[in-house]
């Protein structure tokens, strides 16, 4: 596992490097190119040197097939594709349609920045235009891009630096999460930008993360509710050894803390240091917990993010009082542009300036929000962000399958676990193993179900609706105690 850091000149001469290849290789206001990496320092500089020449970069996850990731480059008009190494299997080449230039991180890519200016006249690029598309699946399964303007961007990152104590000239980030992520992307983007120091680890490992805090350089981290599975797993002895730090602040997001993880993190990394927010890709950071309120507050996702407006609205779109759930809707200043090329869905989110994701929430007497429950049945394991209708369509294609329904269920390691409920065809039966495999050659490896379920009937209302909550019970039912 490899860690990088990179003082703040060192990436402005490198992200004027890359503006300038961009630039050279044909890249202009307008234009989309992409990235298909694990986390790396190249990463940012690729980002920022291509959002320089007013081109919009796409940041699909590398962990996703040939097919996925074809699937998701073409969708983007992708015209120049910067590919690590360690991903090369990942990239059909016979599949893809509009990338003109596929430009390999490592030899190739340091020969073509050594040989590119230092020096750099960026065009006037417009506050609104596309700076980056990360791709979120639909509920319908198919991935959608999210067009992120600068505008957004730039006013996130400054509010980061107020809200969070731990973006300035003189602080120390350590990046852990997915890049390819909006989150992952923007918090440690945001370090940079803010003139600050960026260490990137390529991988997650609890105990070089442990190490890297305990050392005293790091003042800020974001993390997701998976690391710290990770991190107090770890032998006690170690975790005891390991105990102090330098921190100023810690952000969580992407799923639920639990509240013992939220004591634990505070008796652990100390008080006064933890935010756990609530967001969306669509709509920037919505809610902060703020440490005050981590162990008072349960369950509970906090306040409206600085610069941000709340409502939770019933189906008439009316306010709901003080103990009724509502949908949540935000406005910010943070809010996407639209979904790429899919101006319809882009109107099914968005009401009267306000984004809605489809989450449920209700809110207290005091005004904290605590979300209740997901409109449209996402499941999120190890942070990533999974749709049950993807999965769905590709236990349907199986022979032997005639329908399936996927569900979340509660998982203590990986904050939720894919369940495949399935009917089988007349005379047909499929093992485990047989679904398994079909699933993998068709799917990523975060998007496989853990279990597979033959049913009789699958629960379905009035209208023929599949009822996932009376799954979930049924799978609760029968799910061992501990």
């Amino acid at each position: 596992m490899g860690a990088e850091r990179r003082a703040y000149s060192t990436v402005v001469a490198n992200v004027n490097r890359i503006a300038n290849l961009a630039r050279a290789i044909g890249l202009g206001p307008g234009d989309n190119a992409a990235i298909v990496a694990p986390n790396c320092m190249e990463y940012l500089e690729i980002a920022a040197g291509v959002s320089d020449v007013g081109a919009a970069l796409a940041t699909p996850n590398p962990r996703l097939t040939a097919p996925e990731l074809a699937d998701i480059l073409n969708d983007a008009k992708a015209r120049v594709l910067f590919v690590h190494p360690d991903c090369e299997d990942s990239i059909a080449r016979d599949r893809l349609e509009t990338v003109e230039r596929i430009v390999w991180l490592g030899a190739e890519y340091e020969a073509l920045k050594a040989q590119a200016s230092d020096r750099f006249e960026p065009p006037p690029v417009e506050e609104w235009a596309t700076f980056s598309i990360p791709y979120t699946s639909g509920t319908t399964g198919r991935p959608k891009g999210v067009m992120l303007s600068h505008r957004s961007r730039t006013l996130g990152f400054l509010a980061y630096a107020a809200e969070y104590g731990i973006y300035s000239p003189e602080d120390h980030f350590l990046a852990i999460s997915p890049m390819c992520h909006g989150a992952g992307f923007a918090y440690a983007f945001a370090a940079i930008f803010l003139g600050g120091t960026a260490q990137i680890m390529s991988r997650f490992d609890p105990e070089a993360v442990l190490r890297a805090i305990h050392g005293g350089e790091v003042t800020g981290l974001f993390t997701v509710p998976t690391h710290y599975h990770g991190i107090f797993g770890l032998e006690p002895k170690l975790i005891e050894r390991l105990r102090g730090n330098r921190l100023r602040g810690i952000v969580a997001n992407a799923a639920p803390l639990s509240q013992s993880a939220k004591a634990r993190i505070v008796e652990y990394f100390g008080d006064g240091l933890l935010h756990e927010t609530y967001g969306s890709t669509e709509a920037g950071v919505v809610t902060n917990l703020r440490p005050p309120d981590q162990l008072r507050k349960v369950k509970c996702v906090g306040l409206p993010f600085v610069g941000n407006s709340v409502r939770l609205l019933d189906d008439d779109g009316r306010e709901v009082d003080p103990g009724e759930v509502g949908e949540l809707f935000s406005s910010s200043p943070y809010l996407f542009n639209g979904y790429w090329g899919k101006a319809e869905q882009t109107q099914e989110t968005l009401r009267d300036g306000f984004v809605s994701v489809g989450d449920m929430a209700v809110r207290d007497e005091e005004g904290f929000i605590y979300i209740v429950d997901r409109k449209k049945d996402m499941v999120i394991t190890g942070g990533m962000n999974v749709y049950p209708r993807e999965i769905e369509t590709v236990l349907d294609g199986h022979p032997a399958v005639r329908e399936s329904a996927v569900i979340g269920a509660e998982d203590p390691r990986w904050g939720e676990q894919l369940v495949a409920y399935l009917i089988f065809a007349d005379g047909q039966t499929a093992s485990a193993e047989d679904l398994l495999a079909f699933c993998r050659d068709r799917l990523a490896p975060y998007k496989l179900p853990k279990t597979f379920t033959s049913i009789a009937a699958l629960p379905r209302n009035a209208n023929g609706k599949v009822l996932k909550t009376a799954l979930r019970d049924l799978h609760a039912e029968k799910a061992p105690t501990t």
